[in-house]
């Protein structure tokens, strides 16, 4: 639940609580009044009003600023009212107006939806309104303004000290949530992968042992939170990292990387996470499209976004194989490629036909 939930609760018990007082203040006094009439037409429209808009002001979602436009103008018009219908020599000896405290609800109201500054200019129409049109300035009239604003500015200031501090809860609790998942993803890692992997260097020589080393030692890297196998030294984490260069690997007899001949920087872990959604392209090329298939790999280095789309000519897949492959639990293209481009704010898109390829298109904005 909410933090500020309680308090929205409070200000709609509020308002009924300050309907019934003033209903009962004008019933005990409205025989002296000039004009009683227009003060009962204007309570029962305030009856009307307040239980029609109860649940509105018990929920930030349900209230909106219309609502308290509305509500301000019923307030004010019931201030004015009274200047209208009470006896002078009442209004003179400090008589209360129509709506009396319920006018304070509008600027809780308004407290509670924009913070402190809405409630300010709320109080101070209701103020002016008490000053203008019910007895000018006396001295009930500045207290009661008085009041509104202090009352206005307090609530205002608790509803945005809450809201600050729920949002440093939610991340708080989302940050605890994410070291526990990682530890116990080292854990599993620890126990099962990294065992094999090391397995495998030792006792297997060549290409396969060095691979099986790199990962291991990646691995390690992300469980530790230190820097990836190949960092540079000194290189900045969040430095610029030219594109190219960790494209360029790729390449081989089957596969060419094109590029602009001019540098193409990105933020050293943008390219990072970049180039590892290119390699599981890659592999995919790789496993699914067969041995003699190739593949191209184009770098477009444009002024609002780094594009980089990866081509083969192999067998392709029919329309609606990664909805299966998604539906089926098989999260490779979900994890290391579309869920990479999405923690950049980037894209991924994929087009394919049977017989036709696949083309792969990834797209990171420089901006976000």
């Amino acid at each position: 639940m909410s933090v500020e939930l309680p308090l929205w609760r409070a200000i709609s018990v509020f308002r009924v609580l300050a309907l019934g007082y003033a209903l009962a203040r004008y019933g005990a006094s409205y025989r002296h009044f000039a004009h009683p009439v227009p003060g009962w037409i204007y309570l029962g429209g305030l009856v009307v009003w307040t239980l029609a808009t109860l649940r509105a002001f018990g929920s930030p979602t349900r209230l909106f600023w219309p609502v308290l436009a509305v509500d301000l103008g019923i307030a004010v018009y019931g201030v004015v009212l009274s200047g209208q219908i009470d006896t002078p020599q009442r209004i003179a000896a400090g008589s209360l107006t129509l709506p009396t405290i319920w006018a304070a609800g509008t600027v809780l109201g308004c407290a509670a939806k924009g913070g402190w500054r809405p409630a300010v200019t709320a109080g101070l129409v209701i103020g002016a309104a008490n000053l203008l049109g019910h007895g000018g300035i006396t001295g009930d009239n500045v207290h009661n303004c008085v009041l509104l604003l202090v009352a206005g500015c307090a609530i205002g200031y608790v509803i945005e000290l809450a809201r600050a501090s729920e949002a440093t809860l939610t991340k708080a609790l989302k940050l605890e949530a994410a070291t526990r998942e990682r530890e116990r993803f080292s854990r599993d890692i620890h126990d099962g992968v990294l065992q094999v992997l090391a397995l495998t260097q030792r006792q297997v020589r060549g290409e396969l042992g060095r691979l099986a080393g790199e990962q291991e030692r990646a691995l390690r890297a992300l469980m530790t939170g230190g820097p990836l196998p190949g960092q540079r030294d000194g290189e900045p984490a969040d430095g610029p990292r030219d594109l190219r260069e960790l494209l360029t690997p790729f390449g081989d007899e089957r596969i060419t990387v094109a590029a602009p001949a001019t540098e193409v920087l990105l933020p050293a872990q943008a390219a990072a996470e970049l180039a590892a959604a290119v390699g599981a392209a890659v592999d995919n090329v790789r496993r699914h499209a067969g041995d003699a298939a190739r593949a191209w790999i184009l770098l477009e280095d444009e002024p609002e976004a780094v594009t980089v789309s990866i081509r083969d000519d192999g067998p392709g897949f029919a329309p609606g194989r990664l909805a299966e492959a998604r539906a089926a639990g098989r999260l490779g293209v979900v994890q290391s490629i579309e869920g990479r481009l999405r923690d950049l704010g980037g894209t991924a898109s994929f087009h394919s036909a049977p017989g036709e390829g696949v083309e792969v298109e990834l797209t990171v904005p420089r901006e976000g």
